[in-house]
């Protein structure tokens, strides 16, 4: 390339992200991935490190809990928690995938049940069948993966894989209306659960199989969605950043520790405290178990307060240190 060439190529600027710290709940739209939710907010925020906590599926909708800097050294918990969910199972048609994004399936004489005959009294005696510890069979449409590739690669292919059947817990399992073909349920479960395939399995115990119609994120663990936020809301606000909850709405169920300067020194230098025998303790000594930690109301960290109230460093916030 000639000098002049050189020089008259235009130079790319890269673009300076910023060190935004926080929480975003999302009211993720139907038809975007949680990744490209992802990167909308992040764009629209100009930050630097971001990450979501659990996946919803593209024609899934509402809360998508996103943590900004140094929120995603706490998201893995938001990972582990229980989630809630509204979702309209629709009786009778089944397809590919469990939802709408399939397509749909021809009739199994095992599952033709006409579902006019099916009552409300019927209903509800199934679903006491799935509530409290059951064993559930994950989807080949998924990102679980077998040999380095996700089952869903599989299922495009017109493979099918035997999956073992995976230990979930449906914590509560609601009718919220039935106008038939269309069953309307709120759902609290662990992590793990398919609620496309607790659809599809309601359906066969009614004899009539079925997919899901909507699904509704409505709770992450102690996240609710009175608090959620669109992208299009998030975009046109004049001030953005505002919207964000501060790092600590993801350890709310935490209890919580106020160390003196002196301690908080010492804890943010990974030092074990004996709390048990400082004054300067908002949490009972009895008490063993994670806890968030703060010195002056600024929050230092979680930590873990076990035997002898000793409280060890768990996870430190850079900006305190």
């Amino acid at each position: 390339m000639t000098q002049e060439a050189s020089q008259g190529a235009p130079q790319r600027v890269k673009r300076v992200r910023d060190l935004v710290d926080g929480v975003l709940l999302l009211d993720k739209p139907v038809g975007l991935s949680s990744n490209d939710a992802l990167i909308k907010a992040k764009r629209v925020l100009n930050a630097k490190k971001a990450g979501h906590t659990g996946t919803l599926d593209p024609f899934a909708t509402g809360l998508l809990p996103l943590c900004f800097g140094e929120a995603t050294k706490f998201s893995q918990d938001l990972l582990e928690a229980d989630k809630t969910y509204v979702t309209t199972v629709h009786l009778g048609v089944r397809t590919d995938t469990g939802d709408t994004e399939g397509q749909v399936v021809p009739p199994d004489p095992a599952l033709a049940r006409d579902v006019a005959e099916i009552t409300v009294e019927q209903i509800e005696a199934v679903l006491a069948q799935f509530r409290g510890p059951i064993a559930q069979v994950p989807p080949m449409y998924s990102a679980l993966k077998r040999d380095g590739k996700p089952l869903y690669e599989y299922a495009r292919a017109g493979i099918t894989l035997e999956r073992e059947a995976r230990n979930i817990v449906i914590h509560r399992l609601e009718l919220v209306s039935y106008e038939a073909p269309f069953l309307k349920l709120e759902v609290t479960c662990s992590k793990g659960t398919y609620i496309r395939v607790l659809g599809e399995d309601i359906g066969a115990a009614l004899g009539c199989g079925a997919h899901l119609n909507a699904l509704r994120r409505t709770g992450v663990g102690a996240l609710q969605a009175s608090g959620m936020i669109t992208l299009e809301d998030l975009t046109a606000h004049a001030a953005p950043l505002s919207l964000l909850a501060p790092v600590d709405a993801l350890l709310s169920t935490f209890p919580a520790v106020e160390l003196t300067p002196e301690l908080a020194k010492r804890f943010l230098q990974g030092q074990r405290l004996p709390l048990g025998k400082e004054p300067a303790v908002a949490t009972p000594t009895a008490y063993e178990g994670r806890v968030r930690v703060y010195a002056d109301g600024r929050l230092l960290g979680t930590g873990l307060l076990g035997e002898w109230a000793i409280l060890k460093p768990e996870r430190l916030i850079a900006a305190a240190q």
